[in-house]
């Protein structure tokens, strides 16, 4: 059981973003996905999540193609994934923007009450699901928007930069809060991210992606020793851009 990537390719007119890109995650294991600004994740992660149709190369879940089905057959068949943008209803609480996310998932009102404080209890824990969602800090929306994603228990959780613009504290908060959900959903989860302090810090595998292209694959310890990687990507700072 896998969602696996091979030869992905995405065209737009005379650009490729991603070119014979082959990817995999297994369930219950944390992978990085990291490279230059351009340099093709948010399209790939828009591939393995049904929102990017490819101009070759194919998609598997669990060993059945996917790549034509549409981002509600993927969410449906257990690939959920967060936005840069979190697009909360600032006006509702913090509650009723799951309890609306989760209904139109076909829960009823009732089950999706339960779940949603199920969901506030592990991510804000206290009072903080009665509040309006524009009230909420900056780190406190990204928790919300991957808590909306967990609601209907997915086998793979896609992150796309959810530490993008945190502060150190708040970053460490969502290391261990992603540890947390690997080991309470058992899913495969794909972090792509900016801040390599955290990639190394979480990531079983890192992958590498540089003008559209698989620069490298492996552990941290492995990617941070190729030489290629870290003069290209890591050798500015830890939290360099990559």
């Amino acid at each position: 059981m896998s969602l696996v990537a091979e030869g992905v390719s995405v065209r737009f007119g005379g650009l490729s973003a991603n070119d014979g890109v082959s990817f995999t995650l297994e369930p219950g294991e944390i992978v990085g996905l990291i490279g230059p600004n351009g340099a093709g994740k948010t399209t790939l992660v828009n591939v393995l999540s049904g929102f990017q149709r490819l101009s070759a190369g194919e998609v598997h879940l669990d060993g059945r193609p996917f790549a034509s089905a549409p981002p509600d057959a993927f969410a449906r068949a257990g690939i959920a994934r967060t936005f840069q943008a979190v697009r909360l209803f600032k006006q509702f609480s913090v509650s009723e923007n799951l309890e609306v996310s989760l209904v139109a998932n076909g829960l009823s009102r009732s089950r999706a009450r339960e779940r949603a404080k199920a969901l506030l209890t592990e991510f804000l824990p206290g009072d903080r699901g009665r509040m309006p969602a524009g009230a909420l800090t900056y780190g406190e929306e990204r928790k919300v928007g991957i808590a909306r994603a967990l609601a209907l228990e997915p086998r793979y959780l896609l992150l796309d930069e959810p530490a993008a613009g945190m502060a150190a504290a708040e970053v460490e908060d969502l290391r261990q809060a992603i540890v947390r959900i690997r080991v309470t959903y058992d899913c495969g989860i794909l972090v792509v991210e900016h801040n390599m302090a955290l990639i190394f810090a979480l990531c079983d595998r890192i992958h590498v992606l540089g003008s559209g292209r698989t620069l490298a694959i492996g552990s941290p310890d492995e990617i941070s020793a190729n030489t290629k990687v870290r003069d290209a990507y890591l050798g500015v700072s830890e939290n360099a851009s990559a």
